[in-house]
């Protein structure tokens, strides 16, 4: 997976070890690490004055300062940063961020424009309105695809692809395809494919695992039922039974307020924090 060029989406509370993580794997891998580093602008207060309801508003004095905090506060772990990045001897960037979150998405969106994959740190699960906004603007805004859960760019052993025939799924496994090339193994896991009448038809994912074969990798090919379960559980169960170190699998085939209300395969894996998740749109 040499020559890659991998985006690591960060804030100003992530942990220089999980930097440090991410450079080491870099430098091993020969992928090119840039890096976005966010920091939330400070909410603007107003100061209500008059008693009428269409009152003005006048900006506090000490907005200013709070401002002037947060830029020496980012630019400080900027350079922390840097250094982390130069002890590693990775090669690459970084790129500090200082705006709104509602403005997050178009900063996401630029600097994955010219990248192959990006990854989220693991803390930001603790700031969800930052996480979504991130994997968002990654999913539906940019031409790669996500790794969740998981820093590792060096070649996996064993990789589950959960197969549906969806243009998000063959995504998927186009943004995934240095991963699978590289890897032992690819297994195809196709979940309560539909049943076919005319046998002349291919059996479920099979002119996927042909193209995947054809590109160099190993394949094996599985359809399974998923017994009136949750698929994405199923997903989780079968990729962790063929011992696989990443699952690769389209994300919001649904719509993502019917994911948000039902739930959801791509609800289900984004939410887990125990297998590591290539997901593309």
């Amino acid at each position: 997976m040499q020559n890659q060029t991998a985006l690591f989406l960060m804030t100003t509370e992530t942990p220089e070890a999980a930097l440090a993580e991410a450079a080491e794997q870099a430098r091993i891998s020969g992928t090119r690490l840039r890096c976005l580093v966010f920091a939330p602008i400070p909410t603007l207060p107003f100061n209500a004055y008059g008693g009428l309801p269409y009152a003005g508003a006048a900006n506090s004095d000490g907005w200013p300062s709070l401002l002037d905090a947060a830029r020496n506060t980012l630019k400080d772990r900027a350079d922390t940063f840097e250094q982390v990045l130069a002890d590693a001897n990775a090669s690459g960037g970084l790129r500090p961020v200082l705006a709104a979150i509602a403005d997050l998405r178009e900063h996401v969106t630029a600097s994955a424009r010219t990248v192959d994959v990006a990854y989220i740190a693991p803390e930001l699960r603790e700031e969800p309105e930052i996480f979504y906004e991130m994997v968002h603007a990654v999913l539906f805004h940019s031409p790669v695809g996500i790794v969740l859960n998981t820093s590792r760019m060096t070649p996996l052993k064993r990789v589950f692809v959960a197969w549906n025939d969806s243009p998000a799924a063959a995504r998927a496994v186009h943004a995934a395809l240095p991963f699978l090339r590289a890897a032992e193994e690819v297994c195809i896991g196709c979940f309560d494919p539909s049943t076919v009448l005319d046998t002349d038809e291919e059996e479920p994912g099979a002119d996927m695992a042909a193209w995947l074969s054809h590109s160099g990798c190993k394949v094996t090919l599985g359809q399974y039922p998923s017994g009136g379960n949750e698929i994405g559980s199923c997903v989780l169960q079968r990729a962790a039974e063929t011992g696989s170190e990443l699952v690769v699998m389209g994300a919001y085939g649904h719509s993502r307020m019917r994911q948000a209300v039902f739930g959801g395969t791509t609800r289900t894996l984004l939410e887990q924090t125990e297998m590591p998740v290539l997901m593309a749109h």
